[in-house]
């Protein structure tokens, strides 16, 4: 990473198919919320966080919680909303360590927790990805059949004319 983290900055941790995230404290410590089979190279094994219902706050160092995993820093939402003030943001997280807090991929996931610390609402961009693209895949499967339906229809009607 080029550019050095600041007091509040988010941070994506890339793990191949998710993306992890935590919240710079500085000295090179990061909060997160972390399900257990969340760590570096947890590889497929962290799809069981999705499983998980509940997760620790946590202060690691990025170092550590990256392991070999690339990560940037990605304040998402700074466009869109305003980032809360730096003191709070550090305050808020540091009285939540050790705490244990509902889990679930949809939403209450580490993304929802540093979001709803840097700018007071908890959003997740992957899964509005997710959902999307699902949507996405369900209207085109309808589309599809439904072609394929019309397409059957117009088949049968045909047939008929030539018998």
């Amino acid at each position: 990473m080029d550019k050095k983290p600041q007091l509040g900055d988010l941070i994506e941790i890339y793990r191949g198919t998710y993306q992890h995230w935590g919240i710079y404290v500085g000295n090179g410590y990061i909060i997160h919320l972390a399900p257990p089979s969340e760590h570096a190279q947890a590889g497929a094994y962290s799809m069981m966080s999705v499983l998980c219902d509940k997760a620790l706050v946590k202060k690691e160092l990025l170092e550590v919680v990256a392991g070999d995993d690339k990560y940037i820093i990605n304040n998402l939402l700074d466009d869109e909303y305003e980032p809360r003030p730096v003191y709070d943001i550090l305050q808020e997280a540091k009285s939540l360590l050790g705490e244990q807090q509902n889990y679930c991929v949809f939403r209450d996931n580490c993304e929802h927790f540093v979001t709803n610390l840097r700018y007071g609402k908890p959003e997740s961009r992957q899964v509005r990805r997710a959902v999307n693209i699902g949507i996405g895949l369900g209207v085109a499967t309808l589309v599809v059949a439904g072609a394929a339906a019309f397409i059957s229809s117009l088949g049968n009607k045909e047939k008929k004319r030539t018998q």
